[in-house]
């Protein structure tokens, strides 16, 4: 009997997120979720996603986990290229830089997102490459808007 694997599509859930304004859907099967709006590195056009998170101090931290796919998510690689990002938690809407957390941080950050969704343990044990854990800073600079 062959094994289904759910996964979940970030487009149509940042749709609905939009749709509702971040108050019903702002959280995905119980866990808070954000939008992330990147810029295309070969299109130059505005792709938005949705993403689990989690808070650290300031900042938000998601794991580019895609559904534990050999290769690392689209808006990773567009981040790769041009960090700034316009993030979305709920009604509050901000520029954001996103880094790629190394070393202890990494191993930090790892143990509180796996704490708090454990699927991204599932999906690395799913896959040969080391799942990006993004921190996304907010910019001091921009007013939420």
């Amino acid at each position: 009997m062959a094994i289904l694997q759910f996964r979940p599509c970030p487009r149509l859930i940042a749709n609905q997120y939009d749709r509702f304004v971040g108050c019903r859907f702002g959280a995905w099967m119980g866990l808070p979720t954000l939008l992330l709006s990147v810029t295309g590195r070969k299109s130059g056009l505005t792709r938005t996603t949705a993403l689990v998170y989690f808070e650290d101090g300031g900042n938000y931290v998601v794991v580019g986990s895609d559904g534990a796919a050999r290769r690392d998510p689209q808006w990773w690689k567009n981040l790769r290229v041009n960090p700034q990002a316009t993030v979305r938690v709920g009604r509050n809407k901000f520029a954001a830089r996103a880094s790629l957390a190394t070393g202890a941080e990494r191993e930090r950050l790892w143990q509180i997102g796996t704490d708090i969704n454990p699927m991204w343990a599932t999906y690395q044990t799913q896959t040969e490459r080391a799942l990006p854990v993004v921190v996304l800073t907010p910019d001091s600079q921009s007013a939420k808007y």
